[in-house]
């Protein structure tokens, strides 16, 4: 996803962020993109066991 960035580019947009929403604000943020990440990949999962299911009842 970042090869296309050099470490200038992710340096400046690190600085807008901070400049965005302030120090004490990131991890709150991160804390929730996280949690986010986690919760999206766990429904992920629950599809593919519900699909898996699915198919071993045709067969």
């Amino acid at each position: 996803m970042f090869a296309n960035f050099g470490t200038t580019e992710i340096l400046i947009i690190l600085f807008v962020i901070l400049l965005l929403f302030g120090g004490k604000k990131i991890p709150e943020l991160a804390k929730g993109f996280g949690k986010g990440i986690r919760q999206f990949k766990n429904e992920i999962k629950d599809v593919k066991e519900e699909l898996d299911i699915r198919e071993d009842i045709k067969k």
